[in-house]
């Protein structure tokens, strides 16, 4: 026999598998509470890591955040998805406001961060973001990746919401005419995602 809590979280985990396999994206609610938001974002404004124009790249440095990947909400999540040995690897802060931010086209995120180059079938173009090497990666590679997002802040119509298309996820690397296709036949969905709250 199950708690009602561990119902609860089952339930709401199975919801996210189906969501995510069928639409490639979920929205959770009730992650984290407004005051852990909050407490998260003046430790980050007190951090010593460098920015970039509107974030932090390779926030696991920061101890905070490193705590924030570890949560066990977030990776029962992760791991119901990928599996028990799924880890937090890599954490962006975005920062944006109307004085720090920049357009973004429609894109697939497809580079992930290495120790050190090594060239590999499939693997490239490389590149070096803060210091780091990078290398775009197959499709393969890509299905074991779970991204997930913790808003800080409201994501609203009114503020820059993430914007996705549907089921795209399913079709492999893209080419550009590819996304310019989907992006003329697929309507896009705005992720309005309240304070606290995880996109995946």
């Amino acid at each position: 026999m199950a708690s009602e809590y561990q119902c609860r979280r089952i339930e709401l985990v199975s919801s996210t598998r189906e969501q995510i396999e069928h639409r490639g994206f979920s929205i959770l609610p009730s992650m984290f509470s407004k005051d852990q938001a909050e407490a998260l974002c003046r430790d980050l404004e007190n951090s010593e890591l460098k920015r970039t124009k509107a974030g932090i790249r390779h926030a696991l440095q920061h101890e905070t955040i490193r705590n924030l990947a570890g949560d066990k909400r977030l990776l029962n999540i992760a791991r119901e998805m990928l599996g028990h040995e799924a880890f937090p690897f890599r954490a962006t802060l975005f920062d944006k406001s109307p004085q720090a931010n920049w357009l973004v086209v429609w894109h697939q995120d497809t580079a992930l961060p290495f120790r050190q180059r090594h060239d590999a079938p499939g693997w490239g173009p490389w590149s070096v973001k803060g210091g780091i090497a990078y290398a775009h990666a197959p499709a393969k590679a890509l299905s074991k990746v779970l991204a997930i997002r913790v808003h800080l802040d409201n994501s609203n119509a009114e503020n820059g919401p993430l914007r996705v298309l549907p089921r795209t996820h399913m079709k492999g690397i893209l080419s550009d005419d590819a996304i310019e296709h989907f992006v003329r036949q697929k309507p896009a969905v705005d992720c309005l995602v309240p304070q606290g709250e995880s996109w995946q």
